[in-house]
């Protein structure tokens, strides 16, 4: 969560935001002190705009006088899923049932990768992203397979806005290497990330053709699992849900 609101935003809607954002990210709810200092609002700020949020449905109040995420939100997020998501949830489904790996459907939102669909493993071992989560794309599958396919000066105005930060000592973090590495991934037709979002995780992703906004799928897990013996497998599978699932998002565009 961001601390610095954008410029030209509306100081309530900010913090409203902050404090939904900061309740999502606790399992049980958040007493409201903790729940102020989480969004760096004042107590009685922070009680304010929770006391709005509660009348209409977006928060509730536990019997432990926690702030959770009201069943007012539900709605809101179901009609926020892109159609797209529909389409691909059976696809991702017979990923996860050929390699019992997550299968992953991410979208380019503006300078960054959306999650915006995902069939977990069957392994407990296993990646798991939220849906509705944003990353940097540097260091993702998704990310460079989506990028692979944009012009070079594109690829750099953006990562000159996000930056090219070091999660693990295998992320890439210039430009001229990253664009070395989206060359190679458009070459062969798929993009992996090597334990470059977090170590001992491989994800391997293909980006879905001739859509209006850059789409990739992708399966992850354990490097462990996803060795390069079965690399070749997964791009085939990959592929072929891509050119499916840019089927069937044309087909309900006519």
């Amino acid at each position: 969560m961001s601390s610095v609101p954008p410029a030209g935003s509306v100081q309530s809607i900010t913090r409203a935001f902050a404090l939904l954002e900061a309740i999502a990210e606790a399992e049980n709810g958040l007493p409201l002190a903790i729940a102020a200092e989480k969004a760096g609002l004042a107590v009685p700020t922070a009680h304010r705009i929770l006391g709005t949020m509660h009348a209409l449905g977006y928060v509730r109040q536990t019997d432990k006088r926690r702030y959770a995420l009201g069943a007012g939100l539900i709605g809101l997020g179901r009609r926020a899923v892109p159609p797209l998501a529909d389409l691909a949830n059976p696809l991702l489904e017979r990923l996860e049932e050929e390699f019992h790996e997550t299968a992953n459907l991410a979208v380019l939102d503006g300078d960054l990768v959306l999650y915006v669909a995902q069939t977990p493993s069957r392994h407990r071992m296993r990646m798991f992203t939220e849906i509705g989560r944003r990353v940097l794309p540097h260091s993702t599958g998704v990310g460079k397979a989506m990028l692979s396919t944009m012009p070079e000066d594109r690829v750099r105005s953006l990562v000159s806005r996000t930056g090219l930060p070091r999660f693990t000592p295998a992320t890439l973090v210039t430009a001229d290497e990253f664009i070395a590495d989206l060359r190679v991934a458009k070459r062969r037709g798929f993009a992996a990330d090597d334990s470059e979002q977090e170590v001992g995780v491989r994800c391997i992703a293909v980006a879905v053709p001739g859509l209006e906004q850059p789409t990739a799928l992708s399966v992850s897990g354990p490097t462990t699992r996803i060795t390069s013996a079965i690399v070749p497998q997964v791009v085939k599978a990959l592929t072929e849900a891509a050119a499916e699932l840019r089927t069937a998002a044309l087909t309900q565009q006519s």
